[in-house]
């Protein structure tokens, strides 16, 4: 699909007016304690979504090299999924860094078929709802990860990585983008040739990740904020 074309977006309108609502809902749910019915809701709605139409795909159009369920944003929407469901911090804190960052750049930069292909709205669906999920818990709900939930977020991510490189050298495959970058322009191509690119985007998420941290909690000091995942 172009760049900034129409059909891209059309799904960052939607993205940018599904913000303003998430984060009100989750706002004036922030007293209640426990996960409220949309938190719910929406936590079925992601997989009763992305599911059927991964189906699809895999029934009317497979590609082992690039179909099966491996890239971080599947994981992602998983994490998503249980954090609407459950507000517990390992879950939420995966759903708040990899949402927030990592689908994100898959909504500027997308590598996808154009509309009406099925991958189209399956791409979409999954991308948008995992962002709406990130920031509903974070700044709606107020949810936010502590120095714990950062390491054991770039612990899992960083397991991910060595499980999905050593399954794309067994299936000459580049789930994740760890043998080399997209043919599509991404923030990739600022980063060098491989494998100095998976360096720097390692230190880079890393570093982000521990920006947003700092930040997150520095505001949950100033709002004296009481609204943080349970633990148990």
């Amino acid at each position: 699909m172009e760049a900034y074309g129409l059909t891209h977006l059309v799904p960052l309108a939607l993205l940018a007016a599904g913000i303003v609502v998430v984060v009100r809902l989750g706002r004036r749910q922030r007293a209640y304690g426990r996960p409220s019915r949309f938190s719910r809701g929406f936590a079925l709605a992601i997989p009763l979504t992305t599911i059927p139409l991964q189906a699809h795909e895999w029934v009317t159009d497979f590609d082992l090299f690039i179909d099966l369920p491996l890239q971080l944003c599947d994981l992602a929407w998983v994490a998503a999924a249980v954090a609407l469901w459950t507000h517990r911090p390992y879950p939420t804190a995966l759903a708040c860094f990899w949402g927030l960052t990592l689908t994100t750049q898959g909504v500027f930069t997308p590598d996808v078929k154009d509309f009406p292909d099925v991958s189209y709205l399956t791409y979409w669906g999954l991308h948008l709802m995992v962002v709406l999920a990130a920031v509903y818990l974070v700044f709606g709900l107020g949810l936010l990860p502590h120095w714990r939930d950062y390491g054991w977020t770039v612990a899992t991510t960083a397991a991910w990585a060595v499980a999905a490189y050593a399954l794309n050298l067994v299936l000459d495959a580049n789930y994740g983008y760890l043998r080399y970058k997209p043919p599509t322009a991404s923030m990739l191509d600022l980063l060098g040739p491989w494998p100095f690119y998976i360096v720097s985007e390692i230190v880079i998420v890393a570093g982000v990740w521990a920006l947003i941290t700092l930040g997150l909690r520095t505001w949950a000091r100033h709002e004296g904020s009481t609204s943080t995942p349970v633990r148990s």
